[in-house]
Parts: structure tokens; sequence; C-alpha cells
């Protein structure tokens, strides 16, 4: 089984691919968290969707989370 980071709403995560924007950025906010993932890129600030199967194959590392400790 693979093991897959616990992305959250509102995190910052770099993907294996540069989203094919102008930018090229491979730097994505996380808008949507269900059984499927609705990303934003930080480049051009376009919308994607993927499935959870897909993110987490796409998926390279989490770059920032918002998660607050109290």
């Amino acid at each position: 089984m693979v093991n897959v980071p616990n992305c959250q709403l509102g995190d910052t995560v770099e993907m294996k691919r540069p989203h094919p924007c102008q930018t090229r950025s491979r730097l994505f906010k996380i808008v949507r968290v269900g059984a499927d993932i609705k990303l934003q890129c930080l480049g051009c600030q376009t919308v994607v969707m993927l499935t959870r199967d897909l993110f987490n194959h796409r998926l390279k590392r989490v770059v920032a989370s918002e998660t607050h400790k109290p």
C-alpha cells in the first residue's frame, strides 16, 4: 500500500509536472477535497479537478500546510 500524505483544504502542493500555462508553475493550492480534488494553479489562477487516485499519483510533495495547531 502506498503512503499518501494527508492533504487538506488550503495546502500548497508541488506536482510532478508543470501546469501548461505561460508561467509553467508546479505549485497548486487545494481548493476542494472530496472524492475529487480541485486545485488552483498559483501561476495563472486556473482551477483544475483531478480524481484522488490521479492526484496521489501526480503529487510530488506538500510545500505548505495551513493546519493551525492550538
